[in-house]
């Protein structure tokens, strides 16, 4: 299986109807992957709190419009990382999209853990409540977003949910870089899945970010990792190895909590 994770950076000089545009054209650019994954929040800056209640849109808005096309363009499943969600009664909702290869939304998935403690994303937005997996014909994927990264009993019920394959985008801070690597590596071990973390690069609203886009198989050797600047990282892989991890090293049968 091949996965292209686009490592963007968000210039705050650019609009967000050309940003969409040229993502959309890098998702193209990655013809021959199965799956394409963007990070959290790029149409405005994770960290750009004063702009998400002005550039909000309803799930099926026009982000939804251009990957959706993007998608179908390119033949590959493709997580189109997160976008500020409002839905009909207003609330506000840190959303990921993925669509299948003929552009249909084949799920979303409202961020549970909100980041900000008392403030930023953790007041502005709502909480999502469900776990959400997605079949795919080589892997079974689990999809979290950036702070989740930091709560293991979330990924242990997408694993009982059949996932094989943790897909995280991101928005995460420069100055915690290596805790996004550490995490990272750590989900993939005590999870015996591969871990698919696609980060931003740049500054966003004045906050350095890590970059360092990561691919992890179930023993935790990294694959790939990007450095700090925009750029996509590409990575073949062989999902039946989470299969073959698991029965070589049942771990996860022996849980007793």
């Amino acid at each position: 299986m091949r996965a292209s994770l686009i490592q963007i950076a968000v210039d705050e000089d650019e609009s967000v109807e050309s940003r969409r545009r040229r993502v959309a054209s890098l998702v193209r650019e990655q013809a021959g992957a199965d799956l394409v994954v963007l990070p959290e929040l790029w149409t405005t800056g994770a960290f750009a709190f004063e702009e998400f209640e002005s550039e909000a849109e309803p799930l099926a808005g026009p982000t939804h419009e251009v990957m959706a096309k993007a998608a179908s363009d390119t033949g590959a499943w493709l997580h189109a990382g997160s976008i500020p969600e409002r839905a009909p009664d207003g609330t506000l909702y840190n959303t990921s999209l993925l669509f299948s290869p003929s552009g249909e939304l084949a799920a979303s998935y409202r961020k549970i853990h909100r980041f900000g403690f008392d403030k930023g994303e953790a007041v502005l937005m709502g909480r999502g409540e469900s776990l959400v997996t997605v079949r795919l014909p080589e892997t079974t994927l689990g999809v979290a977003t950036c702070y989740d990264l930091r709560f293991p009993e979330l990924f242990r019920g997408l694993v009982d949910a059949g996932a094989e394959t943790l897909v995280i985008p991101a928005g995460w801070p420069e100055r915690r870089r290596d805790h996004w690597t550490l995490l990272a590596r750590a989900r993939a071990v005590e999870n015996q899945a591969f871990v698919l973390a696609c980060g931003t690069a740049g500054t966003h609203a004045r906050v350095p970010q890590a970059g360092h886009s990561i691919v992890v198989d179930p023993w935790g050797q990294v694959l790939a990792e990007a450095g700090a600047d925009e750029e996509v990282l590409t990575v073949e892989f062989d999902p039946g190895k989470v299969t073959e991890t698991r029965e070589q090293f049942p771990a996860l049968k022996d849980r007793v909590l």
